[in-house]
């Protein structure tokens, strides 16, 4: 599974850890993310709070939304 984890304090880097750890999880993206979750997954260059930035990700990358 695929998850596109939005934010970048130090929940969204605790929430990065733990996710990183799972079997299930193939491809971990973090936005916008903070030097800390890069260890754990892929930040990516665009603001948390783009949400055209964001849906348009998702949907590229086939991410599914709930």
């Amino acid at each position: 599974m695929n998850i596109l984890l939005i934010g970048s304090g130090g929940r969204e880097n605790a929430l990065a850890w733990k996710l990183s750890q799972s079997s299930r999880v193939d491809e971990l993206y973090i936005a916008a993310g903070n030097p800390g979750t890069s260890e754990y997954g892929q930040n990516l260059d665009f603001d948390e709070s783009n949400q055209e930035a964001l849906l348009e990700f998702a949907l590229k990358k086939k991410l599914i939304l709930q």
